[in-house]
């Protein structure tokens, strides 16, 4: 195991991105991670293998600020870990365009200013590693009132496998990570947006909002330690996975939709297949 490797971490201040960064610490990697609040990821550690940066991810110009600053620091970036994100719910009528566009702003917008900022720098060492940090709910979309924080995830799932494959001729790896439920603050007040204005009839999203929020939360099945300690193995592996689900709720829902594909492929198959020219 190298442990001279450098990652770049960002959301590091609470949840997953908090526990990767005393994983890696404890196991003698260099990190820099990046919060929007220097005071909170001052908390996480005190070490010279650690650099703390606050960015705003929305902000290119911050981004390339701390990227550079830690190229000047460790000298290389070896692995990204795109972590930054939060929950949006409310059925897509309620959800205004201001609180959809930011949920994406920060969810997909934020994650490709770090990746265009950081994959030259891959791409000169001729090798790297980047794993975006995205949901089940990036593969299923089927959670009444995740509608706009799911497409966020699609959308990562997508430029991430384009990606891999982008980037794969300069010894570049990419992996999309889709946790199920862990037991992290993702689903507290400061992680999860709800609509400024609900609308009464939608009792799913309600019952949803709540199911999450009061009853999920706090007793999710994931452990975040062993999350992070699989990611930091995937990391190591001579040829990591384009996708890596966590968690057996993960694993379980994957199967459910694929099921769910293959069905309506075979029962619609002869007008899937009907449609080319006939000669």
């Amino acid at each position: 195991m190298d442990n001279k490797k450098v990652w770049f971490v960002t959301g590091a201040s609470k949840g997953l991105g908090r526990s990767l960064v005393k994983q890696l610490l404890q196991k003698g990697y260099k990190v820099a991670a990046t919060s929007r609040s220097i005071d909170d990821l001052r908390q996480v550690a005190t070490t010279a293998d650690f650099l703390p940066l606050s960015v705003d991810l929305k902000n290119e110009a911050s981004v390339q600020a701390a990227v550079a600053e830690t190229i000047k620091h460790f000298g290389r970036i070896d692995v990204l870990v795109n972590n930054a994100g939060y929950g949006q719910i409310g059925s897509l009528e309620e959800t205004s365009d201001a609180e959809a566009r930011a949920n994406f702003d920060v969810n997909v917008f934020g994650l490709l200013n770090v990746t265009r900022s950081i994959v030259p720098h891959m791409r000169a060492q001729q090798s790297g590693h980047i794993f975006n940090i995205s949901s089940i709910g990036g593969f299923t979309g089927n959670f009444p009132g995740f509608g706009i924080y799911c497409a966020t995830k699609f959308a990562v799932d997508g430029l991430t496998e384009s990606l891999a494959a982008e980037v794969a001729p300069f010894g570049i790896q990419a992996t999309i990570v889709s946790p199920g439920y862990f037991r992290t603050d993702f689903l507290s007040s400061g992680s999860l947006s709800v609509p400024a204005n609900q609308i009464a009839a939608y009792q799913s999203v309600r019952d949803s909002q709540h199911l999450h929020q009061q009853e999920i939360n706090g007793n999710q099945p994931g452990d975040p330690e062993k999350a992070v300690a699989a990611l930091i193995d995937v990391a190591e592996a001579p040829k990591a996975p384009l996708h890596l689900f966590l968690g057996e709720d993960a694993y379980q829902m994957a199967y459910q939709k694929i099921a769910a594909i293959e069905g309506d492929l075979e029962q619609w198959k002869a007008v899937t297949t009907g449609t080319a020219f006939v000669a």
